[in-house]
């Protein structure tokens, strides 16, 4: 049908010493979020909504990632 279109997502820089890389889930909707979580507040900072796992390896390559905690 349609061709999924390319989008860019900006890459944010994080601090590998102070922030994690996350995939916060909403138990509830199944919503799944890409993101950093500081490590001393517990704060995530959303950096984009994954709705495939086309996504997910998205944030993966951007930030050039390998394993991500899921958080709920």
């Amino acid at each position: 049908m349609f061709a999924r279109k390319s989008k860019k997502t900006a890459k944010i820089p994080y601090d590998k010493e102070k922030q994690k890389p996350v995939l916060k889930c909403s138990i509830c909707t199944g919503e799944q979020v890409a993101g950093f979580q500081d490590i001393s507040t517990g704060k995530i900072q959303e950096v984009m909504l994954v709705k495939d796992s086309r996504d997910l390896e998205e944030f993966r390559k951007l930030y050039e990632l390998k394993d991500i905690r899921k958080v709920y």
